[in-house]
């Protein structure tokens, strides 16, 4: 988030925060991260990605999607689609600590971003806006009261066809 945001917008460092992938104590560690955010006042603005699969903030598809800052094992297109960041794919963490949808939607204003034609088909259906699942963990940000979508060209294809 480092280099790819937070350096190239006018935000104190104070004012951003992002798990600790490193810790040694992933359980503890969200409890206490959980704790920070309502301690500060909860977030003011969540900025999000989209995963191909639907997922966001690593809130991977599932029966059952947990509310708190926890550990979670990705999905194999969610580590396919992050070997780019990696001299292997067997180099990809398979675990990642992240937010639960329930810390997420507490958020005051969310964010949701979207790039690239690989986007397409779960915008789409995101967007049709008929129902919530969590075997599309986004799906659950057509309840927050304040979201804001921004995508490419791209990642609006299949949006705009149905306009």
């Amino acid at each position: 988030m480092e280099d790819t945001l937070f350096k190239h917008i006018n935000i104190e460092k104070q004012n951003t925060y992002v798990p600790d992938g490193l810790v040694k104590n992933p359980n503890e560690y969200g409890k206490i991260y959980d704790k920070m955010i309502e301690e500060q006042g909860g977030i003011d603005i969540q900025i999000l990605g989209i995963g191909r699969n639907g997922h966001i903030a690593f809130n991977e598809p599932d029966e059952e999607l947990v509310l708190s800052t926890h550990l979670t094992d990705l999905t194999k297109d969610t580590i396919e689609a992050n070997s780019r960041f990696f001299d292997s794919i067997d180099k990809v963490p398979t675990k990642a600590i992240t937010m639960g949808l329930g810390t997420i939607m507490k958020a005051k204003k969310i964010i949701l971003m979207a790039n690239g034609k690989n986007k397409a088909e779960v915008m789409g259906e995101l967007l049709k806006g008929d129902k919530v699942t969590t075997r599309l963990p986004a799906s659950l940000l057509l309840l927050h009261p304040d979201v804001t979508v921004i995508m490419d060209k791209e990642a609006a294809e299949l949006y705009k066809k149905t306009l």
